[in-house]
């Protein structure tokens, strides 16, 4: 290959990524489908992107696009199209479905570009942008390549969210139509692999295509965080950040906070159980409700804390990998996870050596945890550290975006074989 062809690897192609989430959120799925775009149009390709308002984590469409139906935007070489949405404050399966409809309804205006597109790649979920991205691909008669970041049917199975069973059916027929359509599935880890399987696709056709950590590490002192943060040195701090969902089952850290007065929660994030969160810490003095941290402070604040927490409640097993996790193992701090043992969360955990499982739904457990990493320091210092080696090793970007640029290539070298024969 020549110099330029190294280089930019997608010169003369045309993309279409069709993302749900995207730039300027800064939690979740969105950071991913912005870094991976950005990444194709610095690799030579045309770069159209096909997403909706920006509303995440906070399920509250920004200021700045309310009352929008539609806006072209460029971000970072990207050509952006954004579409309108319904946005749920809260989340049942009724308010669900009626999200992805009109991501659906709106969505079908395809976006304007120069010329067809030569692959079309989605995040899933959402649901409806998997399904559009198998009608636009199939419409240019090009490849499909969704990556699989949740799978909802088991997320309406076993998140709790109300009218879950009717979703699930629904839910899971939706990704089967979206995944069998593909002409190679990605995973971003491989517990989502059986399920997947079990749809009707290919074992030969997907490919784990792992996340990796896009934030940086942290750069301030500890102590003057925790200072700014009004943190006492001497009071242990348990920090969740992210989404504030049903999934999240974060009930957990907030009776954690009650039955221990000497240690401080801290839930950082938004999200629809939010306010639900709040009126069950009421009259808590040892509990902080944070907004997201700005994105230039963000590893400085988890670094801050003496112990980072993943809670999910305890059926959640295969629907998902918190994305959370590769910025908790940036940050250098142990990691407690209240998650059910054999998903894909545990594996992660297991894997990195950088915390402890303990029982989900089980504030006793967690607080018997936390207290042993702090009266253990050699020992938290130890699983922290082993984060950012983790990081090194699996989750660096330019490794991850390999595999991606590897997925792509593969796709259109077999639709391009196809053509030949």
């Amino acid at each position: 290959m020549s110099e330029a062809g190294r280089h930019h690897p997608f010169e003369g192609r045309t993309l279409l990524v069709v993302s749900t989430n995207y730039a300027p959120e800064v939690t979740g799925i969105g950071p991913y489908a912005a870094q991976l775009a950005e990444h194709w149009a610095a690799s030579g390709a045309e770069t159209h992107v096909l997403t909706g308002m920006p509303h995440y984590p906070s399920w509250r469409t920004e200021e700045d696009y309310r009352g929008v139906w539609r806006v072209t935007e460029r971000r970072a070489g990207v050509v952006v199209h954004r579409r309108r949405h319904y946005v749920p404050p809260r989340q049942t399966a009724l308010r669900r479905g009626a999200f992805e409809a009109s991501v659906l309804a709106h969505g079908l205006l395809p976006p304007s570009v120069p010329r067809p597109p030569d692959a079309v790649v989605s995040q899933m979920p959402s649901l409806a942008g998997g399904v559009l991205g198998a009608r636009l691909a199939r419409r240019h008669r090009v490849p499909y390549l969704p990556v699989v970041q949740d799978l909802m049917g088991a997320a309406a199975e076993q998140s709790g969210i109300r009218g879950g069973g009717r979703a699930a059916a629904v839910a899971s027929a939706a990704e089967r139509h979206a995944l069998r359509r593909a002409a190679l599935v990605g995973v971003i880890h491989e517990s989502f692999v059986p399920r997947v399987a079990g749809y009707g696709v290919d074992t030969g056709r997907i490919r784990v295509v792992p996340n990796w950590s896009h934030v940086p590490a942290p750069r301030a002192e500890r102590r003057v965080t925790r200072a700014r943060l009004g943190w006492d040195e001497g009071t242990p701090v348990v920090l969740h950040s992210g989404n504030m969902g049903l999934k999240q089952g974060l009930e957990v850290l907030v009776d954690a906070a009650r039955i221990a007065p000497d240690v401080r929660v801290v839930l950082m994030g938004d999200g629809s159980r939010r306010e639900a969160l709040r009126r069950r810490a009421a009259g808590l003095r040892n509990i902080d409700f944070l907004p997201p941290a700005d994105a230039r402070e963000f590893t400085d604040v988890l670094a801050a804390a003496d112990v980072l927490a993943v809670t999910q409640r305890a059926s959640v097993l295969d629907m998902s990998v918190p994305s959370k996790l590769t910025s908790y193992f940036v940050a250098g701090r142990p990691v407690v996870a209240s998650v059910a043992g054999g998903g894909g969360t545990a594996q992660e955990i297991q894997r990195s050596g950088a915390g402890v499982l303990v029982a989900p739904e089980d504030p006793g457990a967690l607080l018997s945890a936390v207290r042993k990493l702090v009266e253990a320091p050699a020992e938290a210092a130890a699983l922290g550290a082993n984060g950012p080696q983790y990081v090194a090793r699996h989750l660096g970007r330019e490794a991850a975006l390999a595999r991606f640029d590897a997925l792509l290539t593969e796709a259109l070298a077999d639709a391009q074989g196809r053509e030949h024969r």
